[in-house]
């Protein structure tokens, strides 16, 4: 049994790509994924990869919302080790113990470049840090998301991709449901 984790980008998020957890579960049931459980409403599914990659349950997934939901969404899923490796190489312990709702981790699909990077953290006008790990990135908001010019927008903008991010305390709930 190899547990995999898919986080769905913008679904049931400020009113759009509302997708019901239970029937989200029921159609990744239908289409042949096992153990499936979701965390939150937000898009976070565990399940049993059955052998297939990453990057096939990626597809799977994305085509199955799509058909079923009529939503076209990116899906990025990771497995156990991933966001294990995610929680043990976070440079922002302090802010991960006390302030964890505010620290949030960047799913992506491809490595942003240097120069990339460089330019996001250059057009950033308040106190937000970032720091990039391969594919995946963690985001320090110190004086809240809610206001803050580091937008998903621009982030995309600069990284060259979207992506999909989950607060620290999702992030450390998705890696207990993959502990076997």
């Amino acid at each position: 049994m190899t547990l995999q984790a898919a986080l769905f980008r913008a679904i049931n998020v400020g009113g759009t790509g509302k997708v019901p957890m239970a029937d989200l579960r029921a159609a990744a049931g239908k289409a042949g994924f096992e153990r499936v459980r979701t965390l939150l409403q937000t898009g976070n599914l565990v399940f049993d990869a059955g052998g297939k990659t990453p990057a096939a349950n990626e597809k799977r997934l994305e085509a199955l919302c799509e058909k079923t939901f009529k939503l076209k969404t990116d899906i990025y899923v990771r497995t156990a080790n991933d966001i294990d490796t995610l929680v043990s190489g976070n440079p922002f312990r302090k802010e991960a113990k006390d302030d964890p709702s505010h620290l949030v981790v960047l799913f992506m699909r491809d490595v942003p470049k240097a120069e990339q990077v460089k330019a996001l953290r250059a057009a950033i006008k308040g106190h937000e840090r970032i720091e990039c790990d391969g594919r995946d990135a963690y985001l320090v908001y110190p004086d809240g998301i809610g206001d803050s010019k580091l937008t998903p927008a621009l982030i995309a903008r600069h990284l060259g991709q979207p992506g999909t991010g989950r607060n620290w305390n999702t992030l450390l709930k998705l890696q207990a449901m993959l502990s076997p």
